[in-house]
């Protein structure tokens, strides 16, 4: 089943460097290059992941601890270069905002970790619906263009664009039901929660940029904004399957 997974990622990689090559027609060089940069850092991304639940599923775990570390760092970060911002224009997020967001933060961090110690069809499960949805709702967002979601929080965000993500994971789901044992009807309300808690992450990510007047988390990762701007969706999607997990069990 592992190898049928990767097929169908290396397949899904296949669709998004066609649509990507699409997308970039017209482009500048510089525009174009920006966009191979990020396809091109996500490929090792997905790669790295998958590797890590393959060869053993703790390997998983300590990328998962390093995910949640450098999260918090980000958000320090963020919240730091904030004051800068907030001396020029002389507004800023209430002085708790930065406790409730580390709070809110460490709520869907706790359970992710947790989660990062499930068995591999469970690991497989979110980090293929995930995935899925974050590459999908980028390239339907980009090809669709329409009605921002909420373009006060995510800006690039559309509704068309998160709609083709989560039509995308959820026919995913259909071929991962071997992965978590249950029927098809469980797999994808499993992955419509997950899908929608990946959505939740992503734009409280976005939301806390907002309040600092900060475009990026870091520059770690060429092509992305972060490492919570890249992993913000896993986080959650991991956290609500942890919750899912413990319910049925």
């Amino acid at each position: 089943m592992e190898g049928v997974l990767y097929q169908v990622i290396l397949g899904y990689f296949v669709l998004g460097a066609i649509a990507f090559a699409f997308i970039g027609r017209g482009k500048s060089r510089e525009q174009k290059k920006e966009i191979w940069l990020k396809y091109g850092t996500y490929v090792i991304i997905i790669h790295a992941l998958f590797g890590s639940i393959y060869f053993g599923p703790h390997y998983f775990s300590y990328l998962a601890f390093l995910f949640v570390a450098v999260g918090y760092t980000e958000l320090i970060k963020v919240w730091w270069a904030g004051r800068a911002h907030r001396k020029i224009k002389g507004s800023h997020p209430k002085p708790y905002f930065f406790f409730l967001s580390v709070v809110c933060y460490t709520i869907l961090a706790l359970p992710f970790l947790l989660f990062s110690f499930s068995d591999r069809g469970a690991l497989y499960f979110v980090f293929a619906v995930v995935t899925v949805f974050d590459a999908f709702s980028q390239i339907s967002g980009q090809l669709l263009g329409g009605k921002k979601l909420i373009p006060s929080v995510s800006p690039r965000k559309t509704i068309a664009g998160s709609a083709g993500g989560a039509f995308f994971a959820l026919v995913t789901a259909i071929f991962l039901v071997g992965f978590i044992n249950t029927g098809r009807g469980s797999a994808l309300l499993f992955s419509a929660i997950i899908v929608i808690f990946a959505l939740l992450g992503d734009l409280l990510a976005s939301y806390y940029k907002r309040q600092y007047d900060v475009k990026d988390f870091g520059s770690l990762l060429p092509g992305h904004g972060g490492f919570l701007d890249r992993f913000d969706s896993l986080i959650a999607g991991g956290a609500v399957m942890y919750f899912l997990n413990s319910l049925m069990s």
